[in-house]
Parts: structure tokens; sequence; C-alpha cells
């Protein structure tokens, strides 16, 4: 007798972030179609919800993570019908609507019977993995943010006291290395203005040092947290760093360790908007955290958060995804726009959401955008992968290129299509021009690609 799981074999497809406000199950076109034949061909199909599905039951926080997002529940079933069984939903829009919100978020999806991880009750629920059982084996994900307000992030839970809905927010601190020449320059501003003496007394109340000769802490952000200033260290060049929350990092490590012993196949994703020296680039904490999740047992890294692709990686035998763009991008067909969010744009009561998403986008006269991610064809395009595990060893990685309709009106925009021709080059061109740093090797051949392994 054998299980078929005992194979050690899967087919693994990847997709982005879903921002998903309209029905996917109307369409027909022959790419639009065979692009969810090749995910109803693979053993398991996830995706990132960043859009929360809820029916205006709570109310608005004062600012969102950008659009107040919301799409009908009904519309769960047909990312279930586009072939999606798994979603991740901590990013910076988890806590648009709130606490409350971040609940009604999962009722639905509970209740459509979509499995999520990312966000919860309380920080033990949202960074615990979830489950998923297919005939290839149990697959865990866990999820997580590093992205978006620290509000959103949830509470521990205590004995004797309750903890709070969120995000599995993982933190990190953003540091800029400087020349000597810079570094002199913004002491002397720090000291004159008195950051550095409010640093110091800040930090004295979380029981952290206040500073050190080689350190600038300049310009107070009003918040309560010990990276309430930006840092500035000497340096013998100009660099951007970032250091992850040794906390935040051990207790995904551990989540990944659980899994990793529960189930045969463990996903990690995360939501991060941060980039390294440039935005095509991962930021520093991230790539430590690929690792260290890999380290600790996760079979496939996906990063989502910038509306791009960024390069990927092998390490050990593992894919890392350090981002896939966008899935679906339909933050433009939502539906009501709180006033919060049209006074950001000088509307008033009378305005209409058509009239938040043109003034936004900048519409001319002839009613073309002129600005944000309506002119920039990188958001609108991403790379699926597919990636094949034999006998439990990564045996094959194929990427698919996505369009999302680039130039439409935005009542056709947003949902996604199998690239073709001179636009699906670009798109494999892009992430294989993003991987040569990671001495990673794409092929393309056509209008797919194929990574050397």
């Amino acid at each position: 007798m054998r299980y078929e799981s005992e194979d050690g074999d899967i087919l693994w497809a990847c997709t982005g972030e879903s921002l998903i406000s309209r029905a996917l199950k109307p369409y027909r076109e022959p790419a639009f179609l065979q692009l969810r034949d090749l995910l109803h061909g693979a053993d398991i199909r996830t995706s990132h919800a960043e859009m929360l599905f809820h029916n205006y039951e709570d109310p608005p926080t004062y600012r969102p993570g950008g659009t107040y997002m919301r799409c009908d529940p009904r519309f769960l079933e047909d990312m279930k019908w586009m072939g999606i069984q798994i979603m991740s939903t901590a990013n910076n829009h988890s806590y648009d609507y709130g606490e409350n919100g971040v609940r009604t978020n999962l009722q639905y999806m509970d209740q459509y019977d979509m499995p999520h991880a990312g966000t919860g009750g309380n920080m033990g629920d949202a960074s615990k993995p979830t489950y998923l059982d297919t005939p290839k084996g149990r697959v865990a994900m866990i999820a997580a943010t590093s992205s978006g307000p620290v509000a959103g992030r949830a509470g521990e839970a205590r004995r004797d006291v309750k903890g709070r809905p969120g995000s599995n927010y993982i933190r990190w601190n953003q540091h800029w290395v400087v020349e000597r020449q810079a570094f002199e320059a913004l002491k002397m501003v720090s000291d004159k203005l008195g950051w550095a003496e409010q640093a110091r007394q800040r930090r004295a109340n979380f029981g952290m040092p206040g500073g050190s000769d080689t350190e600038v802490l300049f310009m107070d952000h009003g918040q309560y947290e010990e990276d309430a200033f930006s840092r500035f260290v000497l340096g013998e060049a100009f660099e951007k760093r970032s250091v992850i929350n040794p906390n935040d990092l051990a207790r995904n490590v551990r989540a990944v360790s659980d899994a990793a012993r529960m189930a045969d196949w463990v996903v990690f994703t995360i939501h991060n908007h941060e980039g390294g020296a440039t935005p095509n680039e991962p930021s520093d904490h991230i790539k430590e955290l690929a690792h260290a999740v890999i380290d600790a047992g996760a079979h496939v890294f996906i990063g989502h958060g910038p509306h791009q692709d960024r390069g990927m990686e092998i390490y050990k035998g593992r894919p890392i995804f350090y981002a896939l763009g966008d899935f679906i991008l339909e933050n433009d067909t939502v539906e009501l726009v709180p006033q919060d969010n049209m006074e950001r744009q000088n509307l008033g009561w009378e305005s209409v959401p058509a009239d938040f998403y043109d003034v936004r986008a900048g519409y001319d006269a002839n009613r073309k955008p002129t600005r944000g991610q309506s002119v920039q064809a990188l958001r609108w395009q991403s790379t699926m992968p597919l990636i094949t595990f034999k006998n439990r060893e990564l045996a094959d990685i194929k990427l698919y290129p996505v369009a999302l309709g680039f130039g439409r009106p935005r009542s056709m925009q947003g949902r996604p299509l199998l690239a073709d021709g001179a636009e699906a080059r670009e798109i494999l061109e892009r992430i294989q021009g993003f991987s040569r740093p990671f001495h990673t090797d794409i092929q393309i051949s056509g209008e797919m690609a194929t990574v050397k392994l």
C-alpha cells in the first residue's frame, strides 16, 4: 500500500496579488481561459488577497493603505472558479476598515470556504500556519506583511488580556549609511533642532541605547516606537540598509518550523513594498527573512506588494520570488469611496467614485491618465511561475507572462490574460534581468521561460 503523496511530486502555481472587485466567470477570451487552464492543471494554486471582502458593515479607518479596499464577497467564488485554492491576507490594506473589518473579511472567506493566512483575531491567529489537504499532500501557508500602518499589527493575547485583531506584521528599521561630510551636517542639524536629545529620551523609555558617535537619529515621526527616527550611520559610501525585528523574525521562523513538521509542503508569503537600493531590488530585511524561513523548512517563498515583479533566487534548492506583480488589478472599480479619501483629492460630498479615480489618475481632457500606476506599464504586467518538485526536490520552474490590459478603460483593465508577442517578451526579459544579481539563469523560449537549475 502506498499513499499518492509519498512520491514527493507536486506542481505549484503561484500568483501575485489579487485586487479583485469584479466578476471573472463571464469572460471567455482564449488567453484568459488558457491562463485558467494552467492554474487548474497545478496541484496547488495560491494568490494574495489585497482586496477586503465585505459589504460595508464596518466604518473605515481615518487613513487607508491607499484605496479603501472592498470586493463583493460573492466574487470569492470567482477566485475559486479561476483555480485559486488558498490566499494570504496580510497587507497594508488589512486594516482599512479597522479591527472589525479584519474580522468581517475573514468571516466571508470562511463562509465561501477560502482558506486564508496572515490576519486573525490576535497575533497567534494571524501568524499561525493554515493547512490545505490535496492529493499530493498537506500544504501549509504562513503569511505576513512588512508594509502598512503599525496600528494594523495584531496584538498578542495574554492570560488576562484579549489579543487585538490585525495582521502578522513584521517590523523593520531603515537606516542610511552616509559619508563623513554628510554625517557631520546631519549631526549638526539634529543637535541644533533638539532631535538628538529627544531621541535619547524616547529611546530611554524603551530601555534602548540613545545613540552613538557613528549614528544620528534624525527627525521625530511622532510614533511611540523605537523606530520613530530616521537613522543615519557613518560609513565609507552612501547606502540604504534595513534590519528586521528579531522578535518578529523568530515568531515566523517558529511558525514555519511547526508547519514543516505538520505538513508535506510549506509556502511562506509576505506583502512588502520596501525596495533596496532601487525599487526593483528586494530590501535587506526581506532577503534575510526569505533565507531564514527556507532554512526552517519552507519550500517556496513568495513576495508581493510593489505592484511589479522583482528578481528570483534559488536558495538551497528552494525558489524565492522576491515579488510577483499583480495577478488582478481592479482597485479603480471599487464601488464606494469613503469621504476621507474624497477630501484627500479635494472632492466634496456631491462627488462620485468615478470622480475620485479620475482625479487620482490625473485624467486630461481626452480622458487619458497622466500619473500614477495608470501610466506605468509594468504595474499591469506580471509573471506566474509553475514550480515542479519531483521526489521532494526542485525539478523545474516555468514562467508565464501575464498582462492586465494596460491602457484600456477601467471597466476592462485589471483582469489577467496570458501575454503574447512583444509584451510577453518584455515581461520575461524584465524578470530575467532582475534575477541576474542572484545568479539565476532564466532562458526565454517564445512566450514562456524556464529557470535553468
